[in-house]
């Protein structure tokens, strides 16, 4: 098997599997029967500072999107920071680092945007002998309001000014979570750069309302007839995630800057899209809490079994995918496919012809028989039919060789590549050629 030993940041886990600050890491026994189901790592869930400890709601925490089979697709949750004393986490912190010396433990934190407050709680957690901390500049809800969260994850300038505090006052490796609350990733994740962050996690939990109560016309989940917006995650924003860090990535100014990955990872394959976009390992939440901890060893299991298949070692998967993310206008124009169906998987329902016919551009016949075939002078390789057939590969995409004929625009498919930046139609591209 190969070997899934994870070094992030100086921080070392035997594998790049690490649970996020959440409910799954709220306290000791947790985290315990997480390390035996064979959790690389956690990010224990946020602290906040001394004193009367933070109160949540005594009701409903979550609401949920679901797909036709009822899986779950996301969860939006209401719930804020540990409610828990904070001398009572560190406590446990202690004691599980203490008997899970090759674990990764890291301390979620958040405090005020005041500089004695994050003076005053760094050293007891560096106390605990925890191997690093995650600043929480993501939280949505609750916190937000309260100054802290999303509210200083959406003003660069206060991201670097905490980073700073947090470099100086802490010699622990300092991981900053970014909040995808914003317009553009790339100004957070340049502050805490910056600032001497040694990493950045994300995503946190975009703010939303995932239903409404059509009985007492309230958001959910409902607390005495009333709702509130709260944090999305789970499978459903996995393509923020991966766009998100995959930015950060191949901007030239945060190129570099190791990515802890968050947001809908599932599956080892979704953990494998992470790395490869650019983050050095993953972080999950939903699918430990809807499946349990124990999904980890499939993780483990088919991210080891893919890299043997491909014969990489972890280190090579890792921004392996970055180059092939290009601006639209550099993909080449000349790259022609066409889709394929094929006769003996087609179980003639329809999709495709309908999805086609009506929302696309009218290139796959229906004969008297339900025979679906494709008109390719028609076809321009949208790729809908392939994503509303309910079956795997009956429809594929075909690559036209060079000098082949489009039939569509009766031309010769060339071998050269050619992109919208040196396009005729492209009036900028006119203008710099004359």
């Amino acid at each position: 098997m190969a070997d899934l030993t994870s070094d992030f940041v100086g921080i070392k886990s035997p594998n790049p599997f690490w649970l996020a600050s959440a409910p799954p890491t709220d306290k000791e026994y947790n985290v315990r029967r997480a390390f035996e189901a064979g959790w690389g790592g956690v990010v224990w869930k946020t602290l906040g500072a001394e004193g009367p400890p933070i109160v949540n709601v005594n009701g409903p925490r979550y609401g949920a999107i679901y797909g036709a089979d009822r899986r779950l697709l996301g969860l939006n949750n209401i719930e804020l920071i540990t409610d828990r004393e904070l001398q009572q986490n560190l406590k446990e912190i202690k004691a599980v680092k203490r008997d899970y010396p090759d674990r990764a433990v890291v301390v979620s934190i958040m405090v005020p945007c005041e500089e004695e407050a994050w003076k005053a709680i760094l050293p007891a957690v560096e106390e605990t002998g925890a191997d690093g901390v995650e600043l929480n500049f993501g939280c949505p809800h609750g916190m937000a309001e309260r100054g802290m969260g999303s509210a200083v994850g959406q003003v660069p300038e206060y991201i670097e000014m905490v980073t700073r505090w947090v470099k100086q006052y802490s010699r622990l490796p300092c991981i900053v979570k970014l909040t995808p609350n914003v317009t553009s990733i790339l100004p957070p994740a340049m502050a805490a750069a910056r600032g001497g962050a040694d990493a950045v996690s994300l995503i946190n939990t975009i703010k939303s309302i995932t239903n409404v109560d059509l009985d007492h016309f309230s958001p959910f989940p409902m607390i005495d007839g009333k709702g509130s917006h709260g944090g999305y995650c789970g499978p459903a924003v996995k393509p923020i995630a991966l766009n998100m860090v995959a930015e950060i990535a191949r901007h030239e100014e945060t190129r570099g800057l190791p990515i802890s990955g968050i947001g809908g990872v599932t599956t080892w394959r979704d953990a494998a899209e992470f790395m490869a976009l650019g983050a050095g390992n993953v972080q999950v939440c939903t699918a430990a809490m809807t499946y349990g901890f124990k999904i980890v060893q499939e993780m483990i299991s088919g991210l080891s079994q893919y890299l043997d298949e491909k014969d990489m070692e972890l280190p090579d998967l890792i921004g392996r995918a970055v180059p092939n993310f290009v601006e639209w206008q550099h993909l080449n124009l000349n790259h022609v496919t066409k889709a394929v169906i094929d006769q003996d998987a087609c179980i003639q329902c329809g999709r495709c012809y309908a999805a086609c016919e009506d929302t696309s551009h009218q290139a796959i016949a229906m004969s008297d028989d339900r025979v679906f075939t494709v008109k390719e002078e028609e076809c321009v390789a949208c790729n809908l039919c392939v994503d509303v057939c309910p079956v795997e590969d009956c429809i594929t995409m075909r690559t036209l060789e060079a000098g082949e004929m489009d039939l569509r625009t009766g031309q010769r498919v060339s071998p050269e590549h050619a992109d919208w930046t040196t396009h005729p139609n492209n009036p900028a591209a006119r203008h710099a050629a004359e």
